[in-house]
């Protein structure tokens, strides 16, 4: 199917093939008499009146918007009147190309959609062979297939590590770019204050006052002087947020940490919220409820990794504007940390398959459905557990339990995320 181009010139010809030849004829002869033609812009006739047209006639461009499309000859008319008909003919001419430009858009469009439709249609349809053909193959490589992924289970939580960093960078970039933005712009305009002082310093030492007045006065340097130091503050202002941003960053990937160390989960609590905090929208709200705790043996990394991972799930669940929590509180031998949404909320028949490898409700493309398998995995190699309560519209609240005394596991019991 030829697309049609809605934007294009027409003719003449084409103008009048939406309107009514036999009306027409009828209204020109009434307006001009037996004797007129229409000419196009090569001044080919397009249509003439049953008695033809004389050799002496009145000739009137005939305009679309600026650009002139053909003539009208008439033969026994005055100029006043074969102007009024050419003034009317130009009118329904107008109206004509708007009703021929309607006709292609919407022309265009029907076909791009069935277009669309086709190149759908033959994906669906490609896919269906390959998914039949998977399904031949399924029983025959299941045993396959757990051995990989027995085996490349490291290799997955690592990857699932490196997307939640990845999805992070973005917007630590931004969070950079902005103050390091205007450091150097303050630094470009100290720059230039400091090379016309360095001139006007220059004419001093040379013995030329007038001179160098002058060019105090033209550089407006009292008002340099007044805007220094805050050109300075303002600087250091901004290399005082990207020290705030690499310390957030520093602290979520415990970098200076040893594997197993005792922290305050707290202090994990902050480094992850300050870090998703630049990646939520204005329409979602942080609320803390952090009770005191007394320090904890764990490997921080992988609690931050367990923490972040759930939060980004509350702010997946948010669709618009909405409320995050998240509470902190020891119960009995417990560490508990809940973060709880007001979000889309779980199905009760998916519920419990939320932890599962590979499960996920986003998307194909957007997720490998590991972060909270990844969560759960950390959680339990830290002798805890996480707990969901949720409800289809209302939210969900995941809490995570750490025992205060725990067996400390070896790196070769559970499988360590660097």
């Amino acid at each position: 199917m030829k697309a049609a181009q809605f934007d294009r010139d027409l003719t003449l010809a084409e103008l009048l093939r939406d309107v009514a030849g036999a009306k027409l004829d009828v209204a020109l002869s009434k307006l001009l008499g037996p004797h007129w033609q229409l000419l196009d812009a090569d001044d080919k006739p397009v249509r003439t009146s049953p008695a033809g047209v004389q050799v002496e006639a009145i000739a009137m461009p005939l305009k679309l918007d600026i650009d002139v499309v053909g003539k009208l000859l008439a033969s026994d008319a005055p100029r006043a009147t074969a102007e009024a008909a050419a003034a009317w003919l130009e009118l329904t001419l107008a109206g004509a190309a708007r009703y021929r430009m309607a006709a292609d858009l919407h022309f265009e469009a029907v076909n791009a959609d069935y277009e669309a439709l086709q190149k759908k249609h033959a994906a669906l349809q490609e896919s269906e062979t390959r998914y039949r053909e998977l399904s031949q193959q399924l029983e025959q490589r299941v045993k396959e297939q757990v051995a990989v992924i027995e085996r490349s289970q490291r290799q997955l939580y690592q990857s699932e590590k490196l997307a939640s960093v990845g999805s992070l960078a973005a917007g630590m970039a931004h969070e950079i770019n902005n103050p390091i933005g205007f450091i150097r712009s303050n630094l470009a305009t100290a720059l230039d204050y400091v090379k016309k002082m360095q001139a006007i310093l220059s004419a001093y030492r040379k013995g030329d006052t007038g001179h160098a007045n002058q060019l105090w006065k033209n550089a407006d340097m009292d008002f340099a002087l007044e805007d220094f130091p805050g050109l300075l503050n303002e600087s250091a202002t901004g290399a005082d947020r990207v020290a705030r941003i690499v310390a957030n960053l520093k602290k979520y990937a415990s970098i200076d940490c040893a594997l197993m160390t005792q922290f305050d989960v707290n202090d994990a609590v902050r480094a992850v919220t300050d870090i998703a905090a630049t990646q939520l929208s204005p329409q979602i709200e942080l609320i803390f409820d952090l009770q005191p705790l007394p320090m904890i043996v764990c490997d921080q990394s992988r609690v931050n990794q367990m923490l972040l991972s759930i939060l980004q799930n509350a702010v997946l669940a948010i669709k618009d504007a909405g409320v995050i929590k998240v509470a902190t509180r020891q119960i009995d031998g417990d560490i508990q940390v809940s973060i709880a949404d007001n979000g889309c909320g779980i199905a009760p028949d998916i519920l419990s398959r939320i932890f599962d490898p590979f499960f996920t409700t986003r998307e194909v493309g957007k997720g490998m459905g590991l972060g909270l398998t990844v969560a759960r995995d950390i959680a339990m190699s830290h002798g805890g557990r996480i707990e969901v309560v949720s409800s289809p519209g209302t939210g969900s609240t995941f809490t995570v339990c750490l025992p205060l005394a725990q067996d400390v596991p070896s790196s070769s019991q559970t499988p360590h995320i660097t």
